[in-house]
């Protein structure tokens, strides 16, 4: 018979979804998050299952989107870290970009999660109000990020967090205009 370790998936994984939410409160920050390429690789598996969800359970979301949405996430993943090495902090590239990417599959989880719930109750015009209000607190919560990244003041995290989303929203109507 083999032995089984007393603690199981979820008692591993509930303590990081509590992290990332406390992240997403702006309660902590990456550093609250240990450096792990395993870590990192299940985050990145949480913001693909996040993505596949908008796909599968949003009608008006479609695979180009997805797509679009992966590219421009990646982007904005570079820029991130991009500015914390240049602002001295490399080792903490990891942390931070793990943190972001996971509160980001989060926020966008609450975000199909309200649109499924509430667009048959609200109808379209206050259920997309909700979602992208949803979808518009990952630039605080990325502000907060980059900020702890660099030991800098929240507002410049907010500055940084503001231009990689401009940036984000530029890439992504350029590729979804195109025919």
């Amino acid at each position: 018979m083999i032995a089984l370790p007393k603690r199981g998936c979820s008692n591993n994984v509930l303590p990081l979804i509590r992290t990332l939410f406390d992240i997403v409160l702006l309660r902590k920050g990456p550093d609250a998050i240990p450096r792990s390429g395993f870590l990192f690789a299940l985050i990145v598996i949480l913001w693909l299952f996040a993505s596949l969800a908008g796909v599968a359970l949003i009608e008006q979301y479609s695979e180009s989107d997805f797509f679009i949405g992966i590219f421009g996430g990646l982007v904005g993943i570079l820029c991130y870290a991009g500015v914390v090495f240049i602002s001295g902090h490399a080792p903490r590239i990891l942390q931070t970009v793990s943190a972001i990417i996971g509160c980001g599959a989060l926020i966008f989880l609450v975000f199909v999660a309200e649109y499924v719930l509430f667009l048959p109750i609200l109808g379209d015009v206050p259920t997309g109000l909700i979602a992208n209000l949803i979808l518009l607190w990952s630039v605080p919560v990325e502000g907060h990020i980059i900020a702890k990244a660099m030991d800098r003041h929240w507002y410049i995290g907010i500055v940084v967090a503001i231009a990689v989303f401009v940036l984000q929203y530029l890439i992504y109507s350029v590729v979804a205009a195109t025919p």
